[in-house]
């Protein structure tokens, strides 16, 4: 999911330099996205991360 998120802001970035402004906007709010939810799950994942048995 990470993967993701860069790819989306490395795409705003390129959209952005190139003045498609509608397009970077969006790209970067869906990569702010991916990246809150890839740190939520993380953080889970941190938490109830497999037991020992």
């Amino acid at each position: 999911m990470l993967h993701y998120t860069i790819v989306f802001l490395v795409v705003a970035i390129i959209a952005a330099v190139l003045g498609f402004g509608g397009i970077a906007g969006a790209a970067a709010g869906f990569a702010k996205i991916l990246f809150f939810v890839f740190l939520v799950l993380f953080v889970i994942s941190l938490f109830t991360g497999r037991k020992r048995v």
